[in-house]
């Protein structure tokens, strides 16, 4: 093998090749590791250490080499680029997905998800991830400032307030609120710390700097494609190779995996019609709140030594309360969300806010220079509701999953995104809903989020090549095999059908999980001496007990 530096080439074969190192690839990777198969991780990003990660936000430091942030047409994604994926950067909330999600039909009027999956099912999958990272639920003497108000704000307004589960040592945790630059405590479970470990010590290599950019078909399974990414400019490439494995796991992102997939059908043949369609952005929306001190002290009773009443945004981490009366599976499609206390570190969180009441844009201006004095009174939501699946991808830029536009992060991406009228309906009940709670008795101002600058975003892109049973609406079978390919499973968030309603990274982590023992079974059967059956990262098998019933159905292909 020759290595993939100074513009050389290299080339290869291993068993199984995994696309990415996020949740969907690390699940996969460790138990097919730890069941014996040879397994590559090819990942864009660099692999940061904890110590590296840098609370700040200027370009070349961890947060610019982490993220990746593509624009496309009404749509931009935000999300991880870095070995661990989304877990280094996402904010570790981790709810379950609400029963009446496996039942949305959505645009095409009938039931999204496979017929073989539902909440009861999905449940065991679930406890897996749990026992591994693992999660825990907040209490309520853990919560923060930001949380606490959003949390009296809804009492007061007759609502009901939750700290969600999470997967954060909150014992470690120093509440320095730059969790989403990555932490270099420790404390926030990614999977830099459980999956990623356990899969290197049973033999798997991770590769980072490797972009994917194609698959190609050799005798006995398929052909990765890839470029090696310059670690300080990632417009440059710094080598190319290729590693020939007898199958391919694709977790590269709901706003990568499709591109990829688009780019092979050269050399594959068709893709499934539903590759790089029915995009969704989980329905996410902010709204941004300017809390009034006085009010904060009359109207909720809040103090804080010192005689202030709130003024303390710059003091916890993440997301700490969630309303979730919306969440009721009596209530209409689109009509369902929850609303979640959400915090952006300096930088990213004054960029996207947008001062109420401006009489001009919100964007900038007197009255943003303003809101910009009074940082440390703002209260961000975080809207995640039912979306209907627009968005499309057109074809791949010539390499990657976008333009690169400057030298880390930035991108310019062939995703186009027009909401329907379903979608805007549900934002703006949703939006509705924030403003009942928190201009109640004059506590607050609230400005929704406003798409004609910059569109729609989200940080959770699901569903761009779907699971199902329909042929004609999903990309992937209900084992995640990509539909006339055998050998590609897909097992990130694209396979997600549709918003969930609440953060994805748990429900994505537990579909990964479930669909591990097929990914075995058709790896056995092109001659790959694996077995399913490695417990937790950790060492625990409560969690692999409960699931050992449901192998069999899993396997059958």
């Amino acid at each position: 093998m020759m290595n993939a530096t100074n513009g050389t080439s290299s080339s290869e074969r291993t068993d199984i090749v995994v696309i990415g190192s996020g949740f969907g690839g690390a699940i996969t990777a460790y138990h097919l590791a730890a069941g014996g198969a040879r397994v590559v991780v090819l990942e864009r990003g660099p692999w940061v250490p904890s110590d590296e990660f840098d609370h700040d936000f200027k370009l070349g430091t961890s947060s610019t080499r982490i993220f990746d942030f593509v624009a496309g047409d009404g749509m931009s994604v935000l999300g991880g680029n870095c070995v661990g994926g989304g877990s280094v950067v996402y904010f570790a909330t981790m709810p379950r997905a609400p029963r009446f999600v496996f039942e949305r039909q959505g645009s095409i009027g009938r039931r999204m998800w496979p017929s073989a999956i539902t909440r009861d099912s999905l449940d065991p999958w679930y406890d897996r991830v749990a026992e591994a990272l693992p999660i825990s639920r907040q209490d309520w003497s853990e919560v923060t400032y930001p949380g606490g108000l959003w949390a009296a704000a809804c009492a007061h307004a007759g609502r009901t307030a939750n700290p969600p589960n999470v997967a954060i040592d909150t014992a470690a945790c120093t509440n320095c609120n730059w969790m989403m630059a990555g932490c270099r405590f420790d404390a926030k479970r990614s999977l830099l710390l459980n999956y990623l470990p356990a899969a290197v010590s049973h033999g798997a290599q991770i590769r980072p700097l490797h972009e994917v950019q194609r698959l190609s078909r050799t005798d006995d399974g398929y052909r990765v494609h890839y470029h090696v990414i310059d670690d300080e400019d990632y417009r440059v490439q710094a080598g190319s190779g290729t590693i020939d494995a007898k199958l391919v796991v694709l977790a590269a992102g709901a706003g990568a995996t499709p591109v990829i997939l688009q780019r092979s059908e050269a050399s594959l043949g068709a893709m499934p019609h539903a590759v790089g369609r029915y995009f969704s952005g989980n329905g996410e929306r902010l709204n941004t709140a300017i809390i009034d001190e006085d009010k904060a002290r009359d109207v909720l009773g809040l103090a804080r030594p010192g005689g202030l009443a709130y003024a303390a945004n710059q003091i916890g981490r993440g997301p700490s309360v969630a309303c979730w009366d919306r969440l009721d599976g009596a209530l209409p499609e689109y009509s369902r969300f929850s609303l979640e206390q959400l915090y952006f570190p300096p930088g990213l969180g004054t960029i996207l806010a947008q001062a109420p009441d401006a009489v001009g844009p919100g964007w900038f201006g007197v009255e943003k220079k303003e809101m910009l004095r009074r940082w440390r009174s703002w209260l961000t939501i975080f809207i995640m509701s039912e979306d209907d699946n627009e968005g499309v991808f057109g074809p791949p830029p010539p390499t990657g999953n976008a333009v690169r536009i400057s030298q880390q992060m930035l991108g310019r991406g062939s995703l186009s995104y027009d909401p329907t009228p379903a979608t805007l309906r549900g934002w703006a009940e949703a939006d509705a809903e924030i403003k009942a709670i928190l201009e109640r008795d004059g506590l607050a101002r609230v400005r929704p989020w406003t798409s004609d600058v910059v569109g729609a975003y989200t940080v959770h892109p699901l569903a761009s090549c779907r699971i199902g049973d329909d042929p004609a609406t999903s990309a992937l079978d209900a084992r995640h095999e990509l539909r006339n390919h055998p050998g590609i499973f897909v097992t990130d968030g694209s396979a997600v059908p549709g918003a969930l309603t609440v953060n994805p990274a748990l429900t994505i982590a537990a579909l990964a999980e479930r669909a591990v023992p097929g990914i075995v079974r058709a790896a056995q059967e092109r001659g790959i001496p694996v077995r399913y059956g490695a417990p937790a990262p950790d060492g625990a098998s409560s969690a692999a007990r409960a699931v050992t019933s449901l192998l069999p159905r899993l396997a059958v292909r």
